[in-house]
C-alpha cells in the first residue's frame, strides 16, 4: 500500500511539474540567439484573418546586438504597436525571430548596450 502511495504522489508531481512548464516556458526560445534592440516607429499594416475577420499588425525592422556586439538587421510583426524606446530581447533561430520580451535596460548585455545605444545618440 506504501508503495502504491508514493507511486500516486510521483505521478501526481511531475503531472504538476509539466504543468507548470507549459504554462511557463516558451518552447519557441529554446536554443534561440539572443539578440538586443531598441523599439523606434512600427509600421501599421491591416489585413484580414482566414476567417475574414479584420486584423492589425505593426512591423519592425531593426539593428540588433548579440551579447558580444555582433549586429544583425532583424524583421519581425507584434500584435500590439510596441513602447516607443523600450529596450527587447529578441530570441532569434533560422526562420527568424521566433519570440521576444521588454527587458529593463539594465538587464542588456554591456557591449550590446554601448552599440543598442549608439544607434539613438
Amino acid at each position: 500500500m506504501k508503495k502504491i502511495t508514493i507511486s500516486v504522489i510521483a505521478v501526481i508531481a511531475l503531472m504538476l511539474g509539466v504543468i507548470f512548464l507549459i504554462q511557463n516556458v516558451n518552447i519557441n526560445r529554446i536554443g534561440a540567439e539572443k539578440y538586443y534592440v531598441q523599439i523606434k516607429e512600427g509600421k501599421k499594416t491591416e489585413g484580414r484573418a482566414d476567417s475574414g475577420e479584420k486584423i492589425t499588425y505593426y512591423e519592425y525592422s531593426l539593428q540588433g546586438f548579440d551579447e558580444n556586439g555582433q549586429e544583425k538587421t532583424l524583421s519581425f510583426t507584434a500584435n500590439k504597436d510596441l513602447r516607443k524606446e523600450a529596450f527587447l530581447c529578441l530570441y532569434v533561430k533560422n526562420n527568424g525571430v521566433v519570440s521576444y520580451q521588454e527587458v529593463a535596460e539594465g538587464e542588456l548585455p554591456d557591449q550590446a548596450k554601448e552599440k543598442v545605444k549608439g544607434l539613438h545618440s
